[in-house]
C-alpha cells in the first residue's frame, strides 16, 4: 500500500508531493529550507517563500517526487512559453540531472515522456535504471 499524495496550494499553482517517488536527494530542503523542512509538520511550508522560488526549486526535484499544476490555464500557457531548452547537470556524488522535456527510451524501446527533472543512475547500481533510484548512497558511489 503506497503513501498518500500531498498537495499544498499558493496563488494559482498546486506543489504536489508523492513520497512513495522520493529518492531522498535532499535538494528541496538543502535548496529551500524556509520552504522544505523535513523535520517539520507539515514539512512543506507553503508560505515559506515566493511561488517562483518555490516552483524553481521543485523543478529540480530529481525523483518527481515533488511537482506542480497549475489551477489555471492563463498560467499554464504563460509556463509553456517560457520553457528553455534541456540542461544536464552531473550531482556530485549522485545522479545526472537532465531539466526539461524529454523522450526517454529504455533499454526494450519503450519510451516515455519526461518533464521537468529527470535523474539518471552514475554509479550502476539501481534498480531503475535507466533512472536514479538512490542507490549511490548504499554502494557509496563517489565521482571523486
Amino acid at each position: 500500500m503506497g503513501q498518500s499524495i500531498k498537495k499544498y496550494v499558493k496563488d494559482d499553482v498546486t506543489i504536489v508531493w508523492q513520497p512513495d517517488k522520493c529518492i531522498h536527494s535532499k535538494l528541496c530542503w538543502t535548496g529551500l529550507r524556509e520552504v522544505f523542512n523535513p523535520r517539520a509538520r507539515p514539512w512543506v511550508n507553503i508560505e515559506g517563500a515566493d511561488k517562483e522560488r518555490i516552483l524553481e526549486q521543485v523543478a529540480k526535484c530529481p525523483s518527481g517526487a515533488l511537482s506542480y499544476i497549475f489551477n489555471s490555464e492563463n498560467s499554464m500557457e504563460q509556463e509553456s512559453s517560457e520553457k528553455q531548452g534541456i540542461s544536464v547537470e552531473a550531482i556530485k556524488n549522485g545522479p545526472l540531472m537532465v531539466y526539461g522535456d524529454l523522450r526517454v527510451k529504455d533499454k526494450d524501446g519503450n519510451e516515455v515522456n519526461k518533464t521537468k527533472a529527470t535523474a539518471f543512475c552514475r554509479c550502476g547500481a539501481s534498480s531503475n535504471k535507466p533512472y536514479c533510484d538512490g542507490s549511490h548512497r548504499k554502494v557509496g558511489f563517489s565521482d571523486e
